[in-house]
């Protein structure tokens, strides 16, 4: 498998998420969270599979929510620019590297 980085912003994304989830519902931000780390497990596994959706950013989509993983495949590593909502603010991932 390849080694997967999630650039600081998507960190923050990631963690802001799993706690909106989990103040609407006990559990439920833990459950995003484990659908996450699936979406990067496969990511890992299969780097290329996902859809491009701008130059060489590629989009996996999260299981059960409406959020995506955005990332780029970068010398052998797989660099996460974005766990973004699919709905509000599109693109404005495209200035990460």
């Amino acid at each position: 498998m390849i080694q997967v980085k999630l650039l600081p912003e998507a960190s923050e994304e990631f963690a802001a998420a799993a706690a909106y989830y989990e103040s609407q519902q006990r559990g439920l931000g833990l459950s995003f969270i484990d659908e996450v780390e699936i979406s990067l497990d496969r990511i890992a596994e299969h780097p290329k599979a996902a859809r491009v959706v701008v130059g060489d950013f590629r989009r996996r989509l999260i299981h059960r929510f409406p959020f995506a993983v955005v990332y780029r495949v970068v010398d052998e590593q797989v660099v996460v620019a974005a766990i973004a909502h699919r709905r509000r603010r599109p693109g404005y991932w495209q200035s990460r590297t």
